[in-house]
């Protein structure tokens, strides 16, 4: 059985989803979980979750005879990858950071550069909901406690239409508040 198959069952036997598997040359063998996606639902990655995936990997590959150095088992942390059509729809709203294959060349308006390829933004669905954008201002970020006219025009919000083919890479924005967790608001 091939290494992909090996791990995409026993993970999602246990009850998670498969993320990534990165296998190095020095014999690491990466394995990235998460919880299944389910709306409303905030459940996190913790040490055991990934103790009882290794416990249970270390054992399905030594039965099929894979060989590896040393594996690790990780949840997908705060800059998380976006690969999969839900993994967009899971994160619609969010802060991202996207690479494109190519660069914008002629379809770059207004102030963009026409090589610019990376874009950090909040994603959302196109206004005819078939695609994804992501919409981006480039006003600097101001300094705490530093004044700001009232009379200053904020800079225009920019939008970027993409498809998922277009894309080399996208993760989640690695933005940390360290005031703690917001309260839930209730809908």
């Amino acid at each position: 059985m091939a290494l992909q198959q090996i791990v995409q069952e026993t993970v999602t036997g246990l009850g998670y989803d498969l993320v990534e598997i990165d296998r190095t040359a020095g014999g690491l063998l990466r394995i990235t979980i998460d919880f299944p996606w389910q709306p409303g639902s905030e459940l996190f990655i913790n040490v055991e979750d990934c103790e009882k995936v290794n416990r249970q990997l270390q054992f399905a590959l030594e039965v099929d005879g894979v060989a590896y150095n040393r594996l690790e088992v990780s949840s997908p942390g705060i800059d998380r990858p976006l690969r999969h059509e839900k993994d967009f729809e899971r994160f619609v709203g969010e802060l991202i950071d996207i690479t494109l294959k190519a660069p914008m060349g002629e379809n770059a308006v207004g102030l963009v550069s026409a090589s610019r390829k990376k874009f950090r933004g909040t994603l959302e669905r196109t206004a005819a909901g078939d695609g994804w954008q992501i919409v981006w201002s480039d006003e600097p970020v101001g300094k705490p406690g530093q004044r700001i006219s009232k009379k200053r025009i904020p800079a225009p919000l920019n939008a970027l239409g993409f498809a998922l083919d277009e894309l080399r890479e996208a993760r989640l924005a690695p933005v940390v508040d360290f005031k703690g967790r917001k309260p839930k608001v209730e809908t």
